[in-house]
């Protein structure tokens, strides 16, 4: 065989381990990669269920807590009251049409420490529309159930409002212009300001169509602003799995109002 032949096969040679070579790390690349994924993955799900059970731990004992389990996983607990100036209701989603919600204004479980000053309700959006058709209408009305004075005299007064003008001649409803704020990033189109003594808790049910509804101790130029009272717990759980961290929060707000302090038929419109 000629000197230069040789050299041929010997690069030829060096070519074909430099591509098996290459395939091979690939192929190993790709091994480590998935397995890494899968640890992940796997993690992942553990840390996210003992985040559950945490939760499910604090609501049932209603305490921070923490816990391990034989997985080499483990959780911790915190809660904290949901309350402030400002906040949304149904923890920022949307009330289902005829669905009611309830703003305590008073100490849960005993109605005590009834409050007093301006109760501002923002909802709706700019984008919403008012049609006579439910398939279509867009835009919510709210019956607003304010309840003041004490458990065992309670009084009741309602405010009917609508932002839409074309309904008012049905309903008879306190027509709402545009006006709204942000609260936790959500811009609400209108308000209804109340002024409140001696308040035990709002009843608010959203007519005509779902909506995403706020609530503010202020009146409605956002000023004479007091601490609205705690409307729940919220309970934030961190569950690790390895070197993974998962987070579920939860709400668990007060319960609804019950029947033998609510005794009345509620608004319908015409």
């Amino acid at each position: 065989m000629k000197e230069s032949q040789r050299g041929q096969v010997l690069l030829i040679i060096i070519l074909v381990m430099t591509v098996a070579l290459t395939v091979g790390l690939s192929v190993a690349t790709r091994t480590v990669t998935n397995l890494r994924t899968t640890a992940e993955e796997e993690n992942s799900q553990r840390a996210f269920s003992a985040a559950e059970a945490g939760v499910e731990q604090a609501l049932q004992n209603n305490i921070a807590n923490s816990g391990t389990f034989t997985n080499n996983t483990s959780y911790q607990t915190s809660l904290s009251a949901l309350s402030g100036i400002e906040f949304l209701l149904n923890n920022g989603t949307p009330i289902l049409k005829d669905n009611p919600e309830d703003i305590w204004l008073s100490t849960y479980p005993g109605y005590t420490n009834p409050w007093s000053g301006n109760v501002t309700i923002y909802w709706g959006n700019a984008s919403d529309t008012c049609t006579t058709s439910e398939a279509t209408n867009s835009m919510a009305a709210l019956e607003i159930i304010l309840i003041s004075g004490t458990k065992a005299n309670p009084q009741l007064t309602h405010f009917p409002v609508d932002p839409c003008a074309l309904r008012s001649n049905t309903n008879n409803f306190e027509v709402i212009p545009a006006g709204g704020k942000t609260i936790e990033g959500k811009a609400l189109a209108y308000k209804k300001t109340i002024v409140v003594a001696s308040g035990l808790l709002i009843r608010v049910v959203p007519l005509y169509a779902p909506t995403l509804i706020g609530v503010a101790g202020c009146d409605g130029f956002n000023a004479n602003c007091n601490t609205l009272p705690s409307q729940g717990t919220v309970i934030t759980a961190v569950g690790t799995s390895d070197t993974t961290q998962r987070k579920v929060i939860s709400f668990k707000e007060n319960p609804k109002l019950p029947i033998q302090l609510f005794p009345f038929i509620l608004f319908s419109p015409k």
